[in-house]
C-alpha cells in the first residue's frame, strides 16, 4: 500500500498518483519532489532546491566522518569495511578487497512505530 492517500481518481492529480500505486512501492525522486512540493504548499523548484539541500548537507557531513541525526527519524553515519578476500565468481581466483567506508542509516523509535 502506497503511504501517501489517493485523490479523486478523475483529477490529474489522482490519476499520476495512481499510476505511482501501480508501479509499487517505490517512491522516486521526483515523486518525492512532488509530495514536498504539495505537503509544504511551495513550488516544485522550491521542493527540489529544499531536496537537494537536505541530501548535500548529509553527505557533506559524512564525508567529513560526522553523523546525521533527525530526532524521530533515523540517524545517517559512515561505518568502515574492513579489508578481506573475496572470489571473482567466473574464475573463482582468490581478490583482495579494499577497506572502504560504507553509509549506514538506523532507524528511530518514531519511524518504527510508525510503520507498525
Amino acid at each position: 500500500m502506497h503511504p501517501w492517500p489517493i485523490a479523486v481518481a478523475g483529477s490529474r492529480k489522482g490519476m499520476q498518483l495512481l499510476k505511482i500505486i501501480e508501479r509499487g512501492p517505490t517512491v522516486n525522486k521526483s515523486e518525492l519532489i512532488e509530495h514536498i512540493a504539495e505537503k509544504a504548499d511551495i513550488s516544485k523548484a522550491a521542493a527540489a532546491r529544499a531536496l537537494e539541500a537536505l541530501i548535500g548537507g548529509v553527505k557533506s557531513t559524512l564525508k567529513k566522518g560526522d553523523s546525521v541525526s533527525l530526532v524521530g527519524f533515523g540517524t545517517f553515519a559512515v561505518t568502515k569495511r574492513a579489508a578481506r578476500s573475496g572470489r571473482n565468481p567466473r574464475t573463482g581466483a582468490v581478490i583482495k578487497i579494499k577497506s572502504s567506508k560504507v553509509p549506514k542509516f538506523r532507524p528511530g523509535k518514531a519511524l518504527k512505530d510508525s510503520l507498525n
